[in-house]
């Protein structure tokens, strides 16, 4: 305890080299928590880009292919799902729900995505959250269109602003239909999905801008029909979400989709598909996870520097406490101490400002990256980590101490030139 508190009033008499060293590691125990944290969220935000839905079904493809084309809006399908097939498969019993969508079209850049109002009420992202309108609601006809998050901020479109769709992918647009313009009624909040990457418009609207009936034909239809005039009767669709009623449904028509007779269908489980994805892309937890060690490791370098470069000056002060009786391994467990203490209190500070800096970036990181991050107590694994930390810190501490274990009292009281 006398060494222990001695420890502690040291640390005090040398508390400007202290604070710095604590600093450093409480940044890096920071950056470790806060990494590690992003790390194993962005993985469950990645497989929670969708959510709830238990069958998604296009054109024989690859999974991953499929996937990508239809959820991240990466790439396309050659070839897409008849309506009848669709109406056919839909029409199964055990079907809960289902959203047709159509892909193809574009905006500035932006993908466009034809779909029903299922779609706002059966769409799930994260864990299972609703679509939720930050202004104006859902398309109710023909030439409306509903913008993500990120489309609305990146254009500067309010509501009521008059669009042109463009035929074609990406930046490379074919063809605009400027003669049918799509009429902005809503704006949905942020997902960090795809979706604040869309703009989303009526079925029914994609046969229209591509040589459909004229606008005041389906005009005079909405008075008569309203949800036929917003599905219309598509050709074929690019691909479409299920939900069952159970999992065996999921597990028997997607077998039947895969066995299909009509036309070559493919059957996908979104989860176990973007589980396999990530799976590819563990190279980026890997260097995630050598960055944070490569930032603990230079904090703890730093430690070892700050204490060798303290203990040359304290060669005088070790020396007077020899001089007073004490022994070569009260001056060991002394620094030993104070080391411990330091990394203790950087660790404590570090999960201060981790938590601080969570709260904080939470949002942000959910609207701009997808990543939706969970403030919760420190895991056994986080917690796992700040022990090898003080560990390491103890151990690193341990190098300064046997060094003053080793100083003589004529050493530490004589005077050099």
């Amino acid at each position: 305890m006398i060494i222990a508190k001695l420890a502690y009033k040291s640390l005090l008499n040398r508390r400007a080299s202290v604070l710095l060293t604590l600093f450093t590691i409480a940044i890096s125990v920071m950056l470790l928590l806060s990494i590690e944290r992003v790390r194993i969220d962005a993985k469950s935000s990645f497989s929670n880009t969708i959510s709830g839905t238990d069958l998604i079904v296009g054109a024989r493809t690859g999974d991953i292919q499929l996937l990508l084309s239809s959820v991240f809006r990466i790439g396309h399908t050659n070839n897409g799902v008849s309506w009848k097939s669709y109406q056919y498969i839909t029409s199964q019993r055990g079907v809960k729900w289902s959203i047709p969508i159509s892909l193809g079209d574009s905006h500035k850049g932006q993908a466009v995505l034809g779909t029903t109002l299922d779609y706002f009420s059966h769409y799930r992202f994260a864990k299972k959250q609703n679509l939720t309108f930050n202004k104006g609601h859902p398309f109710a006809a023909i030439n409306e269109v509903v913008l993500g998050s990120e489309v609305a901020n990146k254009l500067g479109y309010k509501l009521n602003d008059s669009i042109v769709i463009s035929h074609g992918m990406g930046n490379t647009s074919f063809h605009h239909h400027d003669d049918n313009p799509f009429k902005v009624v809503g704006i949905l909040n942020p997902t960090g999905t795809p979706v604040d990457k869309t703009l989303h418009i009526p079925l029914a609207a994609i046969d229209l801008i591509h040589g459909g009936k004229a606008s005041h034909e389906h005009e005079h239809e909405h008075e008569h029909d309203e949800h036929n005039n917003l599905v219309g009767h598509p050709k074929q669709i690019t691909a479409f979400l299920m939900g069952f009623n159970s999992p065996l449904y999921t597990l028997q028509i997607r077998r039947n989709i895969n066995q299909y007779k009509p036309e070559a269908l493919l059957g996908i489980m979104p989860t176990v598909t973007l589980k396999e994805l990530w799976e590819m892309l563990a190279i980026v937890e890997k260097i995630l996870l050598l960055f944070s060690t490569v930032v603990v490791l230079v904090s703890l370098l730093g430690m070892l520097t700050t204490l060798l470069a303290n203990l040359s000056q304290r060669r005088r002060e070790l020396a007077i406490l020899r001089s007073v009786g004490a022994r070569p391994w009260h001056l060991f467990t002394l620094i030993s101490i104070e080391s411990l203490l330091t990394t203790l209190l950087g660790c404590l500070v570090g999960s201060a400002l981790y938590y601080l800096v969570i709260f904080s970036a939470g949002g942000y990181l959910q609207s701009h990256a997808g990543i939706s991050v969970n403030i919760t107590m420190l895991s056994y694994y986080e917690l796992g980590l700040i022990g090898v930390i003080m560990a390491a810190g103890f151990v690193i501490g341990l190098i300064p101490a046997t060094r003053a274990y080793f100083y003589s009292l004529s050493d530490g009281m004589s005077i050099k030139a």
